[in-house]
């Protein structure tokens, strides 16, 4: 499975983004994540939707992220509202199932003060 990413740019503090997460095959039984990792720091856990609908947050973007799937489309979203700085990343798509893990190439945010 290919995870293809898109959606980053520059935004302005407070600014929204939404990123977007195409897979090559189905996703329709798999969970889909939402990752990012700034410099120097290790790749953490941004949001999770599994494939009955459950979605789980990392704290601090709880009330300003949103994650969605579609599974017509093999497609997962991330909609970013009220973007701070210290969200500056770059975010990886990742399907998990049962053991496998894939991942997007990543596709970078920079959030300006």
């Amino acid at each position: 499975v290919q995870l293809q990413a898109s959606g980053g740019g520059l935004v302005q503090f407070g600014g929204s983004l939404r990123l977007s997460c195409t897979a090559s095959g189905s996703i329709n039984s798999a969970g889909m994540g939402w990752y990012r990792q700034a410099p120097g720091l290790q790749r953490e856990l941004v949001a999770f939707i599994n494939n009955e609908g459950y979605t789980k947050y990392a704290d601090s973007v709880k009330g300003r992220f949103t994650i969605s799937r579609d599974n017509a489309k093999s497609a997962v979203y991330l909609q970013m509202n009220g973007l701070k700085p210290e969200d500056g990343a770059v975010y990886y798509c990742n399907l998990h199932y049962f053991t496998l893990d894939y991942w997007g190439q990543g596709t970078q945010v920079t959030v300006s003060s």
